[in-house]
């Protein structure tokens, strides 16, 4: 949001009126980087944002060094934008800048740790006023716009255009901020998406229109310009509109501020809780549920920098902004080729995989058009963060991620546990507010067969009994008996690839239920030769009612869209259970 106050000025020095192009070329990137973000952000709702998933994707050590000058480049914005607040400070009175900078930093950081939803509400107001005042800006000018100064419209060709879009692109840079406190967001796999979207449609509107202005007001004035919007508010509303766009200007910045300490905050507590950085900066406050100690060590590293020039520190975070829409189009692009089974987004990126390789491409060459200088401060920070990982996480990385998985797939080898997914398997519980039942329970310890060839129902019974009868203490040729006996009356065949064989014991207060797959094939009968999926239930008379729970379970399970596809490519045991376990089904209180 501050970047609408600042940046139209230093665009129009790179491009020309064709300013409006440069931003243009920004937000069609951008997209593409916040659409695979929004998708990233419903499968893995967790504190840390783009650090969390590209460790997920691509292993801890490129998470460590990423989530490192990340959390430093959202650092080194904040503590810029307190700074900058000095140009629209001084068109109101001569004050020391640096110092109130601190204050406003201590200030922000006791109103994030009282909680998101404090720092959210003030946030909420912030925005509110500022947009008012933009389009109080935007509707005054009319008079004062005139057509000439958009010619010639773009005299430093189509390299100028790009320049600006590589300078211009920090001013994108707060629409992955929410997905840095996604953990704390209710309703992730709602709000997040449609927060997203509707803020980038926002932000390009804003910026389309301010730009506008500025370039039909100022024409050539408005070259390097410190403070555009207030210097075209002075052209149509005389001293008093200078003014007045200097504190909304002011208003933009605290609001960006705010936003980057919230967002900043985030990743020191997802480093801590991989162990890629000490523990206790991973520690919540027990009172107000956020991360204490990360949010006073980024606002102590903020007060150091607002004391140091920052304006290469600028450019790199700029590289560094690149680098995260880069590296969330390419965790997508992982994530999706490597079928990891648990990974299951509530928003899916249209138009996959076109976006993202499209995304790919534009911001690689945005990155080459923002210097030597601030891709030497990138590497640097790079380097911090490899030495980070080499000299404190290397020996405590555990994590499995999904490039693991795509390359088993593409080797047909094993190089992966089951961790990935169990992972995976409690964020969605967490994200949906699944609260397991019996049936869920039935299931994490039920026995599971995974028969290879094709095989005859009297022998999948046989194999069936024999698993059953350990935990029944029954005879398994009773067992299979009943089994017989009960498909003999009427077919417990359901679909051309379902069949639910269920059987009543003697006995009270027992029930089980065994799952099966064959991928080639149970015999059934003549009309049901080739059954993959199935499940045997087991119970006594009085489970009668939980016997009839479980079966529509079941049913619902299986009628989900492409179950029968991912029953069939499940890798193991443990990916079967979690097929069912993650089904969509009407639970039990």
């Amino acid at each position: 949001m501050a970047g609408v106050f600042v940046l139209p000025g230093l665009a129009y020095g790179l491009a020309g009126p064709a300013a409006l192009v440069s931003f243009g070329v920004a937000g069609v990137l951008a997209l593409a980087g916040l659409l695979s973000q929004a998708e990233l952000a419903t499968a893995m709702p967790k504190a840390g944002g783009t650090y969390f998933y590209v460790t997920r994707s691509m292993g801890s050590a490129t998470g460590t060094v990423y989530g490192l000058i990340t959390w430093l480049s959202l650092v080194l914005k904040t503590a810029y934008e307190l700074v900058f607040m000095a140009i629209f400070v001084n068109v109101l009175a001569d004050v020391p800048i640096k110092g109130l900078a601190v204050l406003l930093c201590g200030f922000f950081l006791l109103i994030n740790l009282r909680g998101v939803t404090l720092a959210g509400r003030l946030q909420v107001y912030l925005v509110f006023g500022i947009l008012v005042i933009l389009g109080f800006f935007c509707g005054c000018s009319w008079e004062a716009l005139d057509a000439a100064n958009f010619k010639p419209f773009a005299p430093y060709g189509s390299d100028g255009i790009l320049a600006g879009a590589a300078l211009v692109f920090i001013g994108f840079g707060g629409l992955l901020k929410v997905a840095s406190v996604a953990e704390e967001i209710k309703q992730p796999g709602k709000l997040i998406p449609l927060g997203m979207i509707l803020s980038f449609m926002v932000v390009m509107m804003l910026y389309a229109a301010v730009v506008f202005v500025a370039v039909a007001v100022l024409g050539g004035k408005l070259a390097g310009s410190e403070v555009p919007v207030c210097e075209a508010g002075m052209v149509f509303l005389g001293n008093g509109g200078r003014i007045g766009f200097a504190l909304a200007g002011i208003l933009a910045v605290l609001c960006s501020a705010n936003a980057g300490i919230m967002a900043a905050s985030r990743y020191p507590l997802a480093l801590a809780r991989d162990e890629m950085l000490p523990g206790w900066l991973g520690r919540v406050h027990k009172k107000f549920q956020t991360p204490h100690w990360s949010i006073m060590m980024t606002g102590l590293v903020i007060v150091a920098v607002i004391f140091v020039k920052v304006e290469l520190l600028v450019k790199a975070a700029s590289s560094v902004l690149i680098l995260t829409y880069i590296f969330t189009c390419l965790a997508v692009l992982i994530l999706r080729e490597s079928r990891v089974q648990n990974y299951r987004p509530a928003f899916r990126c249209p138009l996959y995989p076109w976006v993202q390789l499209a995304g790919l491409i534009g911001l690689v060459a945005l990155l080459f058009e923002i210097g030597m200088e601030a891709a030497l401060i990138c590497c640097g920070l790079a380097l911090v963060g490899f030495l980070t990982y080499w000299f404190y996480g290397r020996r405590r990385a555990r994590q499995e991620y999904a490039l693991l998985h795509l390359i088993e797939r593409i080797t047909a080898k094993e190089l992966t546990t089951h961790r990935l997914e169990a992972e995976l398997k409690e964020i969605i519980h967490q994200r949906d507010d699944i609260l397991k039942d019996r049936f869920d329970h039935l299931i994490e310890k039920c026995p599971v067969l995974d028969i290879a060839g094709t095989i005859s129902r009297e022998e999948f019974f046989r194999q069936a009994a024999e698993v059953l009868a350990v935990d029944l203490k029954m005879k398994s040729k009773h067992i299979y008996n009943l089994l017989v006996e009960r498909e003999e009356e009427s077919t417990t065949v359901l679909t051309d690839e379902l069949a639910i064989p269920h059987i009543i014991i003697k006995g009270e207060h027992h029930f089980d239920i065994l799952m099966a797959r064959c991928k080639e094939g149970i015999v059934f009968s003549e009309e049901a030769p080739k059954i993959n999926t199935v499940f045997v239930l087991i119970g006594t008379k009085d489970e009668r009612p939980f016997h009839l729970t479980s079966l529509a379970a079941i049913v619902q399970i299986a009628q989900e869209e492409g179950f029968e596809e991912k029953w069939r490519a499940a890798k193991g045991i443990e990916a079967l259970r979690d097929l069912v376990l993650l089904g969509k089904r009407r639970r039990q209180a």
